[in-house]
């Protein structure tokens, strides 16, 4: 039997509040030309975020101090600019952005592209505008 401080959930306990999440229960927002995000895990050392880039959209270009970061594509083609590089990225392909490296994601089609861009640690104060 698994032991615990007073006050303290169990393994059990814990996982009983982990609940299914997806685009139509997580939270939502909004950023960029009519981009969608959703918040599928939102804690301070991990985040995990389901992206749509509607047609011809673009992000800032901007790096992050502390975060690593994936973007990974699930559905059309992205291109992600790291450092001055273009990374054409199609369906199940993905690449990895080290802190301090300067990237910009793009949607140069005329479809949508949906994306999971995971982050550790979360990115909420760690984004600097690099113009």
């Amino acid at each position: 039997m698994e032991s615990k401080n007073k006050g303290e959930k169990s393994v059990a306990e814990r996982a009983n509040d982990t609940l299914k999440v997806g685009k139509h229960n997580a939270e939502h927002y909004m950023w960029g030309d009519k981009c969608d995000g959703w918040h599928l895990v939102k804690g301070q050392d991990l985040s995990v975020i389901f992206e749509r880039m509607p047609a011809n959209t673009a992000e800032v270009r901007h790096y992050h101090e502390r975060s690593r970061q994936f973007f990974f594509v699930l559905c059309g083609q992205a291109v992600l600019e790291v450092e001055g590089v273009r990374h054409e990225i199609g369906v199940q392909e993905g690449v990895e952005v080290p802190p301090g490296a300067k990237h910009q994601m793009k949607n140069e089609s005329n479809a949508d592209v949906e994306f999971l861009v995971i982050s550790q640690p979360t990115t909420r104060g760690d984004r600097i505008h690099a113009e």
